[in-house]
């Protein structure tokens, strides 16, 4: 595909404007407890239609990343300091939006001793205090590997851990630089062997080719990933990594089917798809009560 063809959006990459009492309330939620969300700072083509709906994708430790990935929006560079008041004013803004199911993410902060998972835990708990009928969902760096670090976080005991392997074994080096693919599959098994459920999500357009899609997709059944997110690449500026090529309706719909027959037990799969995006359906299998008592029982079991 040439520059000129990939450089003009096809006509199903229409996302909704923001507009409305739900996203101004959401904005004004975000803006008065001095929340960072991934939904800005990764220029989200779903903000609108989410904050509409009421939710957000709260990214914690910060907005500014130790890691320079070439599909990434958010800002690279020397952290600040640790913001302490920050996990009691994610929990109070899950409050005011009554959430049944809340996304929690982060920046990667690798110059910290623990990666920062003791403020992921300190929010997880906060969350479960005050709103505790509310599905925790954490979308976690890779902690560079060390499971005692992934362990503080699971500790605290999330409902659902994803991490994501962002695209094809192949071009994790060019696309998410200092990540390793296997690293992340470990990580995923490493949270799988403790009873959680796991998710992972990937992008198209990268450059990656048919069969290294279906290699993924196989090696996430392998790792018994409960939930995978499959959505397009979009350049969020020109020093970014541009779009290779735009993945049809169509082709969407073949890895939905693929990745289901391969016993991967919920696939969302489209052009806007992110990994927060409609998180809450997307988790409903795993999100019932019944489930949760059980899921949160092996959990005590394992820990």
């Amino acid at each position: 595909m040439s520059p000129a063809e990939t450089s003009r959006k096809p006509s199903w990459l229409r996302a909704k404007l923001p507009s409305g009492p739900g996203y101004a309330a959401t904005r004004h939620l975000v803006d008065n407890n001095h929340l960072h969300t991934v939904c800005q700072s990764a220029q989200c083509p779903n903000l609108g239609e989410c904050w509409s709906r009421g939710t957000a994708t709260v990214m914690i430790l910060g907005n500014i990343c130790t890691r320079s990935c070439n599909f990434c929006a958010i800002a690279t560079g020397r952290p600040t300091e640790l913001d302490l008041g920050e996990p009691a004013r994610v929990a109070e803004a899950v409050a005011k939006m009554n959430l049944r199911h809340c996304v929690v993410t982060s920046v990667a902060r690798d110059e910290l001793a623990d990666g920062g998972a003791s403020v992921w835990a300190a929010t997880i708990r906060a969350i479960r205090y005050r709103n505790p009928h509310t599905a925790i969902e954490v979308l976690t760096p890779d902690f560079k590997g060390n499971t005692a670090h992934v362990d503080v976080v699971l500790d605290a005991k999330p409902d659902i851990f994803n991490h994501n392997l962002e695209t094809v074994e192949r071009l994790q080096k060019p696309v998410r630089v200092q990540a390793r693919y296997d690293r992340s599959r470990s990580v995923l098994r490493h949270a799988k062997s403790r009873g959680f459920v796991t998710k992972t999500g990937i992008m198209l357009g990268l450059g990656e080719e048919q069969a290294e899609v279906e290699q993924t997709l196989r090696d996430i059944a392998a790792d018994q990933t409960n939930i995978v997110t499959i959505g397009q690449y979009l350049q969020p500026t020109r020093q970014h990594l541009p779009v290779a090529r735009w993945a049809t309706p169509e082709e969407f719909q073949h890895w939905k089917e693929f990745g289901l027959s391969l016993g991967i037990g919920v696939i969302e799969s489209g052009a806007l798809v992110r990994s927060s995006y409609h998180a809450d359906e997307q988790s409903q299998k795993y999100t019932g009560p019944q489930h949760l008592n059980t899921a949160n029982a092996l959990a005590d079991e394992r820990a």
